[in-house]
């Protein structure tokens, strides 16, 4: 899901500790059947929260009409009261929790989004990005459509409202073959839930079961905070319908391929989460292994960027037999978006959130592990505060390969000119990050971690366009412009 309005880029004059990095834009969730189904719902946001934290939102079906709470803050902000979740009666619901990728945060644009068509109501919330999204906007708004958010997923009610067919299931299939990218979508109306994928199944859906109802989710760890029983993942290119009968799965694409996105295993799935199969914690443990295997370095101590680089830095130190070390303590008290209003208080930004452990840092040669740069901002600061702390030796380890392209299924990226390893060598990117040796894992020691050979480098088991350039699917609105050009076009379109 991304907005396409006007954006600005509103890093480059602050430093904000989470702003170098890269960002999920949501998480999905919906239940069917429970006599508890938006408190289900909000504690199963609560455990997808890593994948959104700008707003959240859960529609509910009571058996005769839907109620919409939205909000724009964290699921503990609003999802918490009691109050809250009375507003929301019935046994039916979705939800939703969401990243901005350009402009602003605002109400209209939260999800999941909320229409009534001459079938009855219809809810939607969506995990991904639609390539086309903006040419489909377009079109629509051409042929009548009126909009009322600045999101591609509007675009997908609009498609269902103006299919011909009688079947809310039928005119649901027939939107989703008009839409490229990639999609993981959790649809209420007022007789089903439904679930799918895209065709390449890039962006991620189980289907788990509680108290003999069946609910769907974007990971596994939604499902543990409930206490409901996985069942499995809903497949590529599948249309799962949840009905008081059962779960019918439809499957109306041609079969392909899978290519789940791999950056669920490198950064965006919570570690205890298990991924079309993998765990994800053991997959980050193993990627830190290989890199210990391709990038060795003589070191006292292993030192994870915390939290994202812990489970690598684990695996790299069991690998070479350095020490594991704790040497950046994270406060996990400091809200994401704290930026100081001035540049000499704005650099003590990064102390905000990590701080050096002197005692295991002074005097060492230490191995540093993230798991990934994106314009390198963080890096450099972190680089510092370890020198500062009188690190004798940084050596930067990245558990993942250099981020060279842009991402348009989901993933808020910067442009390509804005990423670090897009425009400079290794040897300049050293430099500038201050570190005496830098190197990354490569693409086919990614793979081997995640137990699988890079079987055909033209057409890759997994969506790793951000290293590879490989887009694995039709990028229609792109066209050579810049994500910012095609978010001024959508406003004046």
């Amino acid at each position: 899901m991304t907005d396409l309005s006007t954006s600005s880029d509103q890093h480059d004059d602050a430093f904000d500790p989470e702003a170098d990095r890269l960002r999920e834009e949501c998480g999905v969730f919906g239940i069917f059947g429970h006599p508890d189904a938006a408190a289900v719902t909000a504690l199963g946001l609560h455990a997808l929260q890593h994948r959104g934290q700008e707003a959240a939102g859960i529609v509910a079906f009571d058996g005769s009409r839907f109620n919409s709470e939205r909000r724009l803050g964290l699921v503990s902000d609003h999802f918490s009261k009691a109050s809250t979740i009375a507003r929301l009666p019935g046994d039916a619901a979705v939800g939703h929790v969401r990243y901005s990728t350009t402009g602003e945060t605002i109400l209209r644009n939260v999800q999941p989004l909320f229409a009534e068509l001459d079938t009855g109501g219809i809810a939607v919330a969506h995990n991904g990005n639609l390539t086309n999204g903006l040419t489909l906007r377009r079109s629509l708004i051409r042929d009548g459509a009126i909009y009322q958010s600045t999101s591609d997923t509007e675009v997908i009610l609009h498609l269902v409202a103006r299919s011909r067919k009688h079947r809310v299931i039928e005119r649901f299939i027939e939107a989703l073959r008009e839409l490229e990218g990639a999609y993981a979508l959790v649809v209420l109306s007022n007789k089903m839930l439904i679930g799918a994928r895209d065709p390449l199944g890039i962006r991620p859906l189980v289907l788990g079961e509680l108290d003999g109802k069946f609910l769907l989710a974007s990971e596994t760890c939604a499902l543990d905070i409930i206490g409901a029983r996985f069942v499995r993942d809903v497949e590529n290119g599948e249309i799962v319908v949840i009905t008081e009968t059962g779960v019918e799965s439809l499957r109306p694409f041609p079969k392909v391929q899978a290519r789940p996105c791999i950056f669920e295993y490198i950064y965006f799935a919570r570690p205890d989460s298990v991924v079309h199969g993998r765990s994800v914690y053991e997959t980050r443990k193993a990627m830190g292994a290989e890199l210990a295997r391709e990038t060795p370095v003589e070191a006292d101590v292993v030192i994870p960027v915390p939290d994202s680089g812990v489970p690598a830095a684990i695996g790299y130190a069991r690998a070479s037999g350095i020490p594991f070390e704790l040497g950046i303590i994270r406060n996990h008290y400091v809200g994401r978006t704290f930026i100081q209003p001035t540049q000499s208080t704005r650099e003590l930004g990064v102390r905000l959130k990590h701080s050096a452990n002197r005692s295991v840092v002074a005097g060492k040669s230490i191995v540093l592990i993230d798991d990934s740069i994106v314009r390198g901002t963080t890096s450099v600061k972190i680089v510092r505060m370890m020198r500062e702390a009188g690190a004798r030796e940084v050596h930067f380890r990245i558990s993942s390969p250099p981020i060279k392209h842009p991402d348009y299924y989901g993933i808020d990226t910067p442009e390509r000119e804005k990423l670090l390893a897009a425009t400079h060598t290794l040897e300049e990117m050293r430099d500038y990050i201050g570190c005496d040796s830098l190197a990354f894992l490569s693409v086919e020691g990614t793979y081997r971690a995640m137990g699988e050979e890079r079987r055909d480098p033209i057409r890759p088991q997994f969506t790793d366009h951000c290293f590879t350039g490989d887009y694995p699917t039709y990028l229609t609105d792109v066209s050579g412009e810049t994500r910012s050009q095609l978010s001024l076009l959508a406003e004046t379109g």
